[in-house]
């Protein structure tokens, strides 16, 4: 995947998101500041906005001619960093071989398998391995290590301290801020799949991640975002792992999730620490449940 296509990709639907929010959009070079590109990129932007039917342009008139739907958006796994797409393949391999201790991983296929180059594939690898999970052997290979119950405990006494801290963050956002956009957005894919559980419950792990994801980026502390990589490791792919009673537990979590949404967009300080507690507990009690 070329990194100016996924660059455009990203800032175009960060771009749309923003025209479900507002009516209007600023000026070629406030749009570049506001999304961090050039402005090539945004022209380019305004030009697909337009051949879709979202907006008129001309010079410095922008009309907006509509809301945007679902299918304006491009896909998530088209928008994604390739250290996004190594970390997605890598953790579907873990699932197929049943994330079982002792399970070897290799380099050269993954890299093979993503269509990337093995030093990328192995910078991952060696960083992911400074959690413990993952342990280097000779000629390319990797044992998977396995969760225990005391490392799932650790864990999640750090995420808590993190989560709280950028869940308060987030309610000091600005209006503006594209952050609210993009809640609305999710909290209509929650309403979404609770509406369809029956058949969208497997939906909910990507989905858990792409939230919590969120909520850490309001720290704007790059050691929590940083760590977040382990959270959706261990947190969000335990879902996937034990499927035992998945659609009510899943169902209960977009609940839970959707109390969390809410309090956020209340911005009320002690409304939104008792939603995050009672989100993280049931975490916590699943995902030990699941490693019991």
């Amino acid at each position: 995947m070329a990194k100016q296509n996924t660059v455009f990709k990203d800032a175009f639907n960060r771009c749309v998101r923003l025209l479900e929010q507002s009516e209007t959009l600023p000026s070629e070079p406030e749009l570049g500041t506001l999304l961090g590109v050039s402005r090539t990129t945004v022209r380019a932007i305004l030009t697909r906005l337009e051949e879709i039917g979202l907006l008129t342009w001309e010079k410095r008139q922008k009309i907006v001619l509509r809301k945007p739907v679902a299918a304006d958006y491009f896909p998530n796994e088209e928008t994604d960093s390739l250290s996004e797409i190594i970390e997605r393949s890598f953790m579907r391999r873990i699932l197929a071989g049943g994330a079982e201790p002792g399970m070897q991983i290799n380099e050269l296929e993954l890299a093979r398998e993503i269509g990337a180059g093995t030093t990328s594939v192995r910078e991952f690898l060696i960083r992911f391995s400074r959690f413990g999970l993952i342990e280097k052997r000779p000629n390319s290979h990797w044992i998977l290590k396995g969760f225990t119950r005391e490392f799932a405990l650790e864990l999640t006494e750090v995420r808590e301290m993190f989560e709280l801290r950028s869940a308060a963050s987030f309610a000091s956002l600005p209006d503006n801020h594209p952050a609210w956009a993009e809640l609305e957005a999710l909290e209509a894919v929650h309403r979404d799949i609770l509406a369809d559980i029956d058949n969208r419950y497997r939906e909910f792990s990507e989905l858990d991640e792409r939230f919590h994801l969120m909520v850490q980026k309001a720290s704007k502390n790059r050691f929590i975002i940083d760590f977040y990589d382990i959270i959706a490791i261990v947190f969000h792919y335990h879902y996937q792992w034990n499927k035992t009673d998945a659609r009510r537990r899943n169902a209960r979590a977009l609940e839970e999730h959707l109390a969390y949404i809410g309090a956020l967009r209340s911005r009320d300080p002690a409304q939104i620490e008792h939603a995050c507690r009672q989100h993280l507990k049931s975490a916590r009690e699943t995902l030990l449940q699941s490693i019991n």
